[in-house]
């Protein structure tokens, strides 16, 4: 015969004051404390021992929740689970905050600099704040769509690897066996089937100045006394990305060979690179270096306070020059430069790529390739620099790339 169930009246939960323990049926009880507590408990016989779990005050917990949260307890069992233990398990279950923050800390210790895993935690917690609340074993298809939608279409590099970041964090989640199931970032077969195609979205590029106006903006940087106007001008005729000019120390020039080698640690391929210096290039290393006298562990280009330069200072000295925000970014003049070399010179293309440390070939190919083309490099940005030159009244352009006789 069934047990029956549902047996207190809808009200009993405040109408009942008595200090005593009420059933409702089912394993289900209204304790009332002698001190007036008043609360939920779920009792059930498990290897032959009585039981309680609590599921939770009169305050928090309404009887007809009371009585879906016990209607559970009872599947449970009758699946041969021990409830009170599958409620320590979702308890374990941390946030899906908790859990990307953790893992971040993890993941770090691979990478090689602070900005990637400055870039990680804010793409986890600002872009990510949909998420951080839910628990990582809740999440589900509709939560990483109502993240990824609103910069999906205005924001599609951030919103590819925001993408690509919360399904490393779900894979992670469910290693640890805090998930089951697909997971609901997944791409290849499931988000895009939801999603806008990758390939027709317009990928964020860093905005590039034209290389025929790099000559007239090199002018407009040597009329300004600022540290960043020169180091920005050391990123042009070098190629180089921000971040490595910036974090340099003197200890990585030789100026006597005319070589900077920056090494793995701060590289985005991760291996060393060396970097032919052309005489203008020199020349602005000659003007920062009375700053620090050259010390070995001194950045080449300090910020006021002695640390090294910021990516910000780049942008206020955009703004303090008049450019529009957003229209001109000191990685776009990589671009500027390798437009040059692909349109307005004879250089090889694997002499470019090798300028800007991009890796050229298949691994094979790579693997015989032992040199790095210093000596063909150096010529490249000699000739790059003498474009870049300010051009005067009744100056000749040489065209780049030829031997001048």
């Amino acid at each position: 015969m069934a047990r029956q169930i549902n047996k207190l009246p809808p009200k009993a939960a405040t109408a009942i004051t008595a200090p005593g323990r009420y059933s409702d049926g089912g394993g289900l009880y209204l304790v009332v404390g002698a001190g007036g507590s008043r609360k939920w408990v779920f009792r059930f016989r498990w290897n032959g021992r009585l039981r309680d779990m609590g599921l939770g005050g009169t305050s928090n917990v309404t009887l007809a929740k009371a009585r879906e949260k016990a209607a559970a307890a009872r599947a449970l069992i009758g699946e041969g689970t021990n409830p009170l233990e599958a409620k320590q398990a979702v308890k374990a279950i941390p946030t899906f905050g908790a859990f990307a923050d953790e893992l971040v800390s993890v993941l770090s210790t691979e990478w090689r600099n602070d900005k990637h895993k400055a870039q990680w935690t804010t793409t986890l917690t600002k872009d990510a704040a949909p998420l951080r609340a839910l628990r990582l074993d809740r999440i589900e298809t509709a939560h990483v769509l109502e993240t990824l939608k609103p910069i999906w279409s205005v924001k599609p590099e951030t919103a590819s690897r925001l993408q690509q970041r919360i399904a490393r964090v779900l894979d992670a989640a469910k290693a640890k066996g805090y998930r089951s199931g697909e997971n609901p970032a997944r791409w290849s077969g499931h988000l895009d089937n939801l999603l806008p195609a990758r390939q027709k979205l317009t990928r964020g590029h860093h905005a590039a100045l034209p290389y025929p106006d790099v000559p007239d903006f090199i002018a407009k940087l040597r009329a300004r006394d600022a540290v960043a106007a020169l180091a920005l001008e050391f990123v042009i005729l070098t190629a180089a990305r921000s971040g490595e000019v910036r974090g340099a120390t003197w200890a990585e020039f030789d100026l006597a060979s005319k070589v900077w080698t920056v090494p793995a640690s701060r590289m985005k391929a991760g291996r060393e690179h060396r970097v032919p210096l052309s005489a203008s290039a020199v020349a602005v290393l000659l003007k920062v270096k009375p700053l620090t006298g050259g010390k070995a562990d001194a950045f080449v280009f300090p910020s006021k306070t002695g640390t090294n330069l910021s990516d910000a200072a780049f942008s206020a000295l955009f703004i303090r020059m008049g450019l529009d925000r957003g229209a001109i970014t000191p990685h776009g003049f990589r671009s500027s430069f390798r437009d040059w070399a692909g349109e307005a010179s004879t250089f090889p293309r694997e002499v470019a790529e090798a300028a800007l440390a991009h890796n050229v070939g298949d691994a094979t190919e790579r693997a015989y390739r032992r040199g790095d083309a210093l000596e063909k490099r150096r010529k490249l940005m000699e000739a790059w620099a003498g474009f870049c030159e300010p051009r005067t009244a009744g100056s000749v352009v040489v065209p780049m790339g030829r031997r001048v006789k």
